[in-house]
């Protein structure tokens, strides 16, 4: 983990600069790693199209997920013990967000730009990113990135080429919250999907406040996972025996 120097941008107090709670606290800057973690530690983010200016925003209200009420359900877990996918961790960061910038079904634009990929790969490589990938044989089927600062974790966008494999890496996380005893993770905005498994929302005031304590904390210890291989049907076992 690298320590990076001093952002040249200084972001608002999201609450004094957004009062009514719209939720676009200000716009411009650039998304260098030294940029994007002083965001993120004043509970920011950068959500924009690629023809616009960058955007940050802090809504209101946040949609979280707390690891340790989280339970998978029953057909994800038969979907995992079916299929003998490999699940691994930060170990394909930038081929993930590149595969969760790809058009979906249901739009055909996206807003993870190359701006954006540039951005996020060069903040993993300081240390301040992750990214959990399924694997079918050696083809990435499925997977999701995010932000980690201290104890925050912050999820950004998953993707799915197979029936459920990204409930999967969003499963994984969970594990790896549950037993880093994470409070929370950052799931930013409030939608049907997030909510269906088992997300739920907290005040922006709540949640910066949250936010000042858990970045603070010790990193979690990401390498105690990206030097091993999980199996979808292991972990689904393994569920089985806990339920």
């Amino acid at each position: 983990m690298q320590l990076l120097p001093p952002s040249q941008y200084l972001f608002p107090d999201p609450i004094a600069s957004d009062p009514e709670g719209q939720g676009l606290i200000c716009i411009g800057a650039d998304l260098s790693p030294s940029t994007l973690y002083e965001a993120y530690t004043h509970g920011l983010f950068p959500w924009f199209n690629e023809d616009e200016p960058i955007c940050w925003w802090s809504p209101e209200p946040r949609c979280i997920i707390e690891p340790q009420h989280y339970h998978p359900s029953k057909s994800l877990l038969r979907s995992m013990k079916k299929q003998d996918y490999h699940i691994t961790v930060n170990k394909a960061f930038e081929q993930v967000i590149r595969c969760c910038a790809l058009p979906r079904h249901y739009a055909n634009e996206t807003w993870i730009s190359e701006q954006i990929i540039e951005g996020y790969s060069a903040l993993f490589a300081a240390g301040y990113g992750y990214s959990i990938e399924v694997w079918e044989q050696d083809q990435l089927v499925g997977g999701l990135y995010g932000v980690t600062i201290g104890q925050g974790c912050f999820g950004e966008s998953m993707f799915s080429q197979r029936t459920d494999v990204s409930k999967m890496a969003f499963y994984t996380l969970m594990l790896i919250g549950q037993e880093q005893q994470l409070p929370w993770i950052d799931c930013q905005l409030v939608n049907d999907h997030l909510l269906s498994l088992g997300a739920c929302t907290l005040s922006r005031q709540a949640y910066l406040k949250s936010l000042q304590d858990v970045i603070n904390q010790p990193p979690i210890n990401w390498k105690k996972y990206q030097d091993s291989v999980f199996s979808s049907k292991t972990i689904a076992e393994t569920a089985k025996l806990t339920e």
